[in-house]
């Protein structure tokens, strides 16, 4: 490809992503559905710029290996453990029950149970890029639907890889009886994996921190490019999938201390990757094959859907998830997938599937991709209303100079702030809740919208020349990594933070926080003062018990911070505390002459 040619296609992309985006989400169909338009707009069956998506979707495909990457990064080996009941559970229910029961359908139709197999593996695989993608729009991540559907992709992914073994064995069995050697490629998936988990452990985090000591950060971001192709390489040379080998290096690199950074450099990668991944897939849509077979792929992409549709209802019965929250699940999960091409393509190579039976199935899977940013839309009014309705304001891009940086302007937050703001103190101000700035903003205060957990961002306001963060967010995990990324990289930082409970105490503490305040215990405090006070004590003896009392409590957990995973001896110091507490009390509220006779003090 010569540089004219790359740059009339470059120009092709952009145009059309710049122009398709921005209306599908004022339309309110997000944009992957913008994405996909924009790819039927400009391929063969639109204006025709582009003739052939299959290269451009083969290299765009690399955005769903940094898309699984980012997700293995937000998920600690130990978090990960947690999800295995939902991603070896509910994950096999769905894949086998989908697979089963559209075999089922295929063979009553009349096709050899080879093509059947294939053709409903194929179909029920579910996108993973769409489902992510539109999980982190409407801001769904976190949430059960989110969860279960992240643990029943990733079965799915760690199902393809014996399954693409299988593919072969069938072609040969329909073919000429005879065995490629499918044990052989089960026992390199085998090698390949634990290559992957063992050396991440003895090699990559070494190796990060070696580079990261030249304290360059376009290197940094050049490393960890090559990271991910290094592994999606390896995954690809023995014909398993990219994107899990990404997403396992990502998991071993959760708990590091480069997490932050490498999300931040490969961010924007993804992010490009993936819309162009989106177009490729619109460019792919054959509408001859859909033309030539209307009703026969009608009556496919309908059967499939209804199928998991049913099987997805069943699951999210039994699964933990909250019924608005449902259809997020059953949609997300019942479209196809882009592994599904993958599928195809390994079936017809053996000839498992001829050509018509190929395009028929790829045209079905992209259509199915289309539809479910509609069917969504359509949906919504069953949908969680978080995230679904929330203004798009700007990020912080101005760089900030302020003493002081507040992350969090909620209920706590604005309290701080109001204390700062009335005693001449600036602060840079934060929060990431769109609704949330909205509305303080209406009230006077200046406010940017932006996630903390953000080491770019937290570089825009300021934390390399501030002397101060407070971290007042309500959520834990986003307070922890906060916390992390000022103890990483901005150690002058002097950070003041909010615990929402014991535990959470316990964890700044060990990321070395020192100002740390419960947001319950003053106020209950005070409230505790007020019914002494009631009950007949003196005002200033009901202060300085509740002081006491804070004092005790403070000293009793930096006692128990040793040991506050070890739940046996908690409980022990804990007693030992409050009949400590109880005893001190006790004595105060004797006279002298009776703490004298019963030998107090002696």
């Amino acid at each position: 490809m010569d540089a004219s040619t790359w740059l009339t296609g470059s120009l092709i992309f952009l145009a059309a992503a710049v122009l398709a985006v921005p209306i599908a989400k004022a339309l309110g169909l997000g944009s992957v559905m913008g994405y996909l338009v924009a790819g039927m707009a400009i391929g063969p069956w639109g204006l025709g710029l582009v003739r052939d998506g299959a290269q451009i979707l083969s290299f765009s495909e690399f955005g769903v290996v940094l898309m699984l990457f980012l997700v293995g990064l937000d998920l600690e080996p130990r978090r990960l453990w947690a999800l295995r009941v939902p991603i070896f559970g509910w994950g096999s229910v769905q894949l086998v029950g989908c697979t089963l029961l559209m075999m089922g359908a295929g063979l009553l139709a009349g096709t050899s149970w080879q093509l059947s197999l294939v053709a409903a593996f194929g179909l029920a695989m579910s996108s993973t890029a769409i489902a992510l993608g539109v999980l982190g729009e409407r801001h769904l991540l976190a949430r059960e639907s989110g969860r279960a559907v992240l643990s029943v992709s990733l079965f799915q992914d760690v199902a393809s890889i014996p399954f693409l073994a299988l593919v072969p064995l069938l072609g040969a069995v329909a073919v000429t009886g005879a065995d490629p050697g499918g044990g052989s490629t089960a026992l390199k998936a085998v090698v390949a994996v634990a290559g992957v988990i063992f050396g991440g452990r003895l090699l990559l985090r070494p190796v990060l921190r070696w580079i990261a000591r030249s304290d360059s950060r376009e290197i940094f971001t050049a490393a960890s490019l090559l990271l991910v192709v290094a592994i999606a390489a390896l995954m690809q040379s023995i014909g398993l999938s990219m994107a899990l080998g990404a997403f396992l290096a990502g998991v071993l690199l959760a708990d590091s201390e480069y997490r932050r950074e490498l999300q931040t450099d490969l961010e924007p990668f993804r992010g490009l990757l993936m819309g162009l991944f989106f177009i490729a897939v619109g460019l792919g849509i054959d509408f001859g094959v859909v033309a030539a077979r209307p009703g026969w792929i009608a009556l496919l992409l309908a059967g499939f859907l209804l199928i998991k549709l049913v099987v997805m209802w069943a699951i999210a019965r039994w699964m933990p998830i909250p019924k608005p929250e449902r259809a997020v699940f059953m949609l997300l999960l019942a479209q196809g997938g882009e592994f599904g091409f993958v599928v195809f393509q390994a079936g017809a190579q053996v000839g498992v599937l001829d050509a018509a039976a190929h395009s028929v199935l790829v045209a079905t899977v992209a259509l199915s991709m289309l539809l479910t940013p509609l069917l969504l839309r359509l949906a919504e009014r069953w949908m969680p209303t978080q995230g679904t309705t929330r203004p798009d304001l700007p990020e912080l891009s101005d760089p900030q100079e302020a003493p002081v940086i507040l992350a969090g302007f909620g209920r706590y937050g604005q309290i701080i702030g109001r204390l700062l703001f009335a005693n001449g103190v600036n602060a840079t101000v934060l929060d990431h809740d769109p609704e949330q700035v909205e509305v303080v903003r209406r009230f006077g205060w200046r406010v940017h919208y932006g996630d903390a957990t953000r080491l770019d961002l937290l570089r825009t306001a300021g934390a390399g020349t501030a002397r101060v963060l407070v971290i007042a967010v309500d959520d834990i995990e986003q307070s922890l990594a906060i916390a992390d990324l000022a103890r990483d990289h901005f150690p002058h930082l002097q950070v003041v933070a909010r615990a929402r409970n014991v535990t959470h105490w316990y964890e700044l503490r060990q990321r070395g926080v020192t100002h740390i305040e419960r947001e319950t215990l003053d106020s209950a405090l005070m409230s505790a003062r007020t019914v002494l006070e009631k009950m007949g004590w003196e005002p200033h003896h009901a202060r300085e018990l509740a002081l006491r009392f804070r004092r005790h409590t403070i000293d009793q957990l930096e006692q128990q911070l040793p040991h506050y995973k070890d739940q046996a001896r908690l409980i022990a110091i804990a007693k030992q505390g409050r009949q400590q507490l109880e005893t001190l009390f006790a004595q105060e509220r004797q006279s002298p002459e009776e703490r004298r006779r019963e030998g107090w003090g002696e």
